[in-house]
């Protein structure tokens, strides 16, 4: 299945997602910049408010598309070890670029929020919501932080992720929905027909219509 845009992959998502409709205790993070309009839309259909997580991918120099980590609001940092020692990443490197990483994750929530305060995160049941979820390796670094605030649960969805990484995340969240999971994986964007990059000016116009 592909969709047409990241509109149309939120609907389809939300559909997955009825049993939250109007539920007073829950909450939809949405992880920027792609997760916006997919989080904004299931938020529209399901009636709960919607806000921003932000959460860094740490791409390997030279293959920045490659991750060997992510960092989340929280100062939380994961690694994911077998792209490290398969690479021969040392130390240094990963801080490196996670200092660059942190620095981008603080501008980009001063951005997107403005002057609104983050939503209360603590005792609500929280839908966590990305366009598409490949190595899991941002969900999880989303998913630690989260964790350290104190939800009641970490509800996790994405329109489409990898079959192999969704059974990896069920172990980390308290539920994983995706409305698909093919078994051939290689890049979200092949699930979608439009893939435009989502700019800074759609995230705060989406997360201030969703206020």
């Amino acid at each position: 299945m592909s969709f047409a845009d990241r509109a149309e992959a939120g609907r389809v998502l939300a559909s997955k997602l009825t049993k939250y409709k109007g539920c007073s205790d829950a909450l939809i993070l949405a992880l920027p910049r792609g997760g916006i309009p997919v989080a904004f839309e299931v938020a529209a259909a399901l009636g709960l408010p919607v806000d921003v997580f932000v959460v860094r991918k740490l791409g390997v120099p030279g293959q920045e598309e490659l991750a060997m980590g992510a960092i989340a609001t929280g100062d939380v940092q994961v690694i994911n070890y077998g792209v490290v020692q398969e690479l021969r990443i040392g130390p240094a490197t990963i801080e490196a670029v996670a200092q660059k990483e942190r620095e981008e994750l603080q501008r980009r929530e001063r951005l997107y929020r403005g002057e609104r305060s983050p939503r209360t995160i603590q005792g609500k049941t929280i839908i966590l919501i990305d366009d598409g979820i490949a190595t899991g390796s941002t969900m999880r670094a989303a998913i630690a932080a989260l964790r350290q605030i104190g939800p009641t649960n970490i509800i996790v969805a994405a329109p489409v992720a990898s079959a192999d990484t969704c059974r990896e995340l069920s172990a980390e969240a308290d539920e994983v929905i995706c409305a698909e999971t093919p078994e051939t994986f290689f890049a979200i964007s092949q699930f979608y027909r439009k893939f435009d990059q989502t700019t800074d000016e759609e995230v705060r116009d989406l997360l201030a219509r969703g206020a």
